[in-house]
């Protein structure tokens, strides 16, 4: 693997509790899905796919129907956050939806056990389909749909799905977002004392 794609690897986020939420914060804080190797990275990282399932189809074509329908999902998303219905994008991601999902198949393992693969190799459509699949279960279970929550943090737009205990997670994540907010309280409290 190439240091490049470890670094753009290592960078990648998986910790808003959906993939069609991961798939989101890809813009944060700047553009993860640069290239078509980015993007193959993402996929495989992602959990859409089987660990080891070739993506050798993956070209620019890719690359351009990733960006289109995350835009789409985070309009939906954010228009039912702030109770503004967008439903060009909803449209949008219903037909993305519409695609058939890769197809799973089990193959037998060296050892006798059991390992999930893919019937065939994944096409862009069938991986657009899962994430659009995601985003609409996602808003239409009124259980996820209330947990579903945008990071406190300053500048930070990622919205996450809140399954803490008392759902009071204020941060996309307690090590970065809520980390720079005790820094900055601390630091508030430091100059309050020194004044």
């Amino acid at each position: 693997m190439a240091s490049g794609m470890a670094t753009a690897s290592y960078e990648l986020r998986f910790d808003s509790g959906r993939i069609c939420l991961d798939l989101l914060a890809t813009t944060h804080p700047e553009e993860r899905l640069d290239s078509v190797d980015h993007l193959r990275a993402w996929i495989a990282r992602s959990g859409l796919v089987p660990a080891g399932t070739p993506l050798s189809g993956a070209d620019p074509s890719w690359l351009v129907g990733f960006r289109e329908l995350r835009g789409h999902v985070d309009r939906l998303v954010r228009g039912e956050l702030d109770a503004r219905p967008a439903d060009a994008a909803l449209a949008r991601v219903n037909a993305a939806a519409l695609a058939a999902p890769p197809a799973p198949w089990a193959v037998r393992a060296d050892d006798g056990s059991l390992r999930g693969r893919l019937h065939s190799p994944p096409g862009r459509a069938e991986l657009l389909s899962l994430i659009g699949r995601d985003a609409l279960e996602l808003l239409t279970d009124p259980a996820a749909r209330a947990s579903l929550r945008q990071c406190e943090g300053d500048n930070c737009p990622i919205v996450y799905l809140d399954t803490s205990r008392g759902r009071r997670r204020r941060w996309c994540s307690s090590e970065v977002c809520g980390n720079r907010e005790r820094v900055a309280r601390h630091r508030r409290r430091a100059a309050l004392a020194r004044a």
